[in-house]
């Protein structure tokens, strides 16, 4: 009897844990016509974002400009997501001399960056239960 006790206060401790992971789900859109690989990364602070140390990532192929796709069990929190369509299959964003993005690329919020990318507050999404963002590539 004592291990049955045992076993549902440990089920008990677990089940909040479970029940405050979430599915973010992400639409892509306005990418490239032609065949690109898209890459996705999920950032849950200020400085992973600004270290560019994402706590997931996923690539897909685009389809007519558009993809969508699942980043499952996430924890409850604030997440940004950015994008960019690898239009030539070098497995990178790639710039021009002043460092402009010369292939399409994206945030979530549809932020934007003033000389860089946007700051993780303007970028970022509330996740508390499942959610889907919409991602406009530019």
């Amino acid at each position: 009897m004592k291990s049955i006790h045992t076993i549902l206060t440990i089920a008990a401790a677990w089940l909040p844990l479970a029940a405050s992971a979430a599915d973010l789900r992400v639409a892509v859109t306005d990418g490239p016509a032609a065949p690109a690989t898209l890459y996705l990364a999920v950032f849950d602070s200020a400085d992973a974002f600004a270290s560019n140390q994402a706590v997931v990532s996923q690539k897909i192929e685009l389809r007519d400009g558009a993809a969508q796709l699942v980043f499952s069990g996430l924890p409850a929190g604030r997440y940004v997501v950015k994008s960019f369509a690898d239009e030539n299959g070098n497995a990178k964003l790639d710039t021009n001399l002043l460092g402009l993005p010369t292939e399409r690329y994206g945030f979530s919020n549809d932020a934007r960056g003033r000389m860089g990318p946007p700051s993780f507050d303007a970028a970022a999404v509330p996740l508390d239960a499942d959610h889907s963002i919409t991602i406009r590539l530019r």
